[in-house]
């Protein structure tokens, strides 16, 4: 019988061990959905505490969810995110980092990574992490992140002056634009910012073809076509925009002196002589007015040998530059033009800016270097 009962005895206790085993399973997978619930319902809170920019208490959600799912790199992001936003930077940083050493190609962490360096000066870490964040993957529209990313990265190297590395950048991203009239537009005002007119005047042109209204494309246009001496585009770009926008002041300023420089360049291009001696008399006229109203230190005796120099030199030639002397020798054109931009570049460096008029004959005189 004793030996009946053993088979019997085993079969039971298996019996109720698997039970026990399914028990057990069916509990953890019940703790473990519970674990999860509690875990998202307290980083649900702190996604929305993080959108209405409570950041403290967002960090207390987002804490509360790691008790109950302590490896999710999600809620470990926000957290740092929520710490940011508390100027806690040291504590968001080192979550930061260990998600970086996990997932080295999540463009959001290099992108707070890059963002702590520059503020803390640390230029050099914070180019690799702005790049590591242009190239690295995005949960969504992956281009706009990395465009994006790269505009942040662009006006940080202009802040603080890498003004070649951002006309490179600049150039990368203007290649991917699109057919975007407003990021083309964008983009332009940075170049003009890197001192790259070219660049700039023909993001604005194809900015331009689709508004034609575009008042601060047209004022940009015009500026970037003033800075490369292209005066006749300049001023009609500048006038459009001044005639939509009639308190654009620097546009308005910048098309009179615009006006002025066309007016007074006797060097146009199908102009009659008549009107070419003309403009070179009243030229000719303005660097006199210049000498004369320059105020020179008698201390400074190398300047005012200077003055008495170009003086001397403006008198001697002055009989000749007149309409009749010019139709008579067309030659003197070019030798009273040189006196004139001599008189104007030497004055401002002798009595500073001169008048918009004498502003023009510089102007005038960089067109034509050489002359």
């Amino acid at each position: 019988m004793e030996m009946r009962r053993e088979p019997v005895t085993l079969a039971i206790l298996s019996g109720l061990a698997v039970l026990l085993f399914l028990v057990v399973a069916v509990l953890s997978r019940i703790y473990h959905s519970q674990q999860q619930s509690l875990a998202e319902d307290w980083s649900s809170r702190g996604t929305a505490d993080l959108a209405a920019q409570q950041y403290a208490s967002a960090v207390t959600d987002f804490r509360t969810s790691l008790l109950y799912d302590r490896d999710n790199n999600s809620y470990q992001l926000s957290l740092a995110e929520a710490l940011l936003g508390e100027n806690r930077t040291d504590e968001a940083r080192t979550y930061l980092m260990n998600l970086w050493e996990r997932q080295p190609e999540n463009g959001t962490v290099n992108l707070e990574l890059a963002r702590i360096a520059a503020s803390k000066g640390q230029t050099e870490s914070a180019l690799r992490y702005y790049h590591n964040a242009i190239y690295a993957t995005w949960p969504a529209d992956e281009d706009q992140a990395r465009k994006n990313v790269r505009l942040e990265l662009i006006n940080l190297l202009l802040q603080i002056n890498y003004t070649a590395q951002a006309q490179s950048e600049l150039i990368a991203l203007a290649a991917n634009l699109g057919d975007d009239p407003s990021a083309q537009a964008n983009v332009a005002g940075l170049f003009l910012r890197t001192h790259d007119y070219e660049q700039a005047l023909s993001e604005y042109r194809l900015s331009l073809k689709a508004n034609r209204r575009n008042a601060v494309a047209l004022a940009g246009a015009g500026k970037a076509a003033f800075e490369l001496s292209q005066y006749i585009s300049a001023e009609r770009y500048l006038r459009e925009a001044v005639d939509i926008r009639p308190g654009d002041k620097d546009s308005a300023a910048r098309l009179q002196l615009t006006e002025l420089v066309l007016q007074m360049d006797p060097f146009r291009r199908q102009m009659r002589s008549a009107e070419r001696n003309r403009i070179v008399v009243n030229d000719f006229a303005a660097a006199g007015d210049r000498l004369k109203t320059c105020q020179v230190p008698a201390a400074n005796a190398a300047t005012v040998t200077q003055k008495q120099s170009l003086a001397q030199q403006w008198a001697k030639l002055k009989p000749q530059v007149t309409e009749r002397g010019l139709r008579r020798n067309p030659d003197m054109v070019n030798t009273a033009m040189e006196l004139v931009f001599n008189v104007e570049r030497s004055s401002k460096g002798m009595c500073g800016a001169g008048t918009e008029i004498d502003q023009a004959l510089l102007l005038i005189a960089k067109m034509h270097e050489g002359l």
